[in-house]
C-alpha cells in the first residue's frame, strides 16, 4: 500500500522544526532527507526513523517497511520539539 500524500503532509509538519527537509517519491513511499542526508522514510503511512543511539533513545518498535530492508524505528509521537530534538541527535550520529 502507498503511503498517502496527505500522510505526507502531515509528516512535514511534524518534521517543521528539523532543517532543510526535502523527500524523494520512490514507489509510491517517500524517502526524508535533512541538509541531504538521509535519516528516514515514510512508508504505508508509517514514518520511520534510522535506527542510531539517538533514535532507540526515544523510540523501541522496529519496523520493517520491506522485505530484506533493515529494521529502522517508528516515531510514535505527535510533537514536532521532540522528533525535532531526535533527529537533531541522530544526525550528530550518521
Amino acid at each position: 500500500m502507498a503511503s498517502s500524500e496527505e500522510y505526507l503532509e502531515f509528516v512535514l509538519d511534524l518534521l517543521r522544526d528539523v532543517p532543510s527537509v526535502t523527500y524523494r517519491k520512490m514507489m509510491g513511499e517517500y524517502l526524508l532527507y535533512s541538509e541531504g542526508v538521509l535519516f528516514g522514510r515514510v512508508y504505508d503511512d508509517r514514518l520511520l526513523l534510522k535506527d542510531t543511539p539517538a533514535t532507540r533513545a526515544v523510540f523501541s518498535s522496529e519496523q520493517i517497511s520491506y522485505e530484506g530492508a533493515k529494521a529502522m524505528l517508528l516515531v510514535d509521537v505527535e510533537s514536532p520539539n521532540e522528533v525535532a530534538n531526535v533527529v537533531s541527535g541522530m544526525m550528530h550520529e550518521i
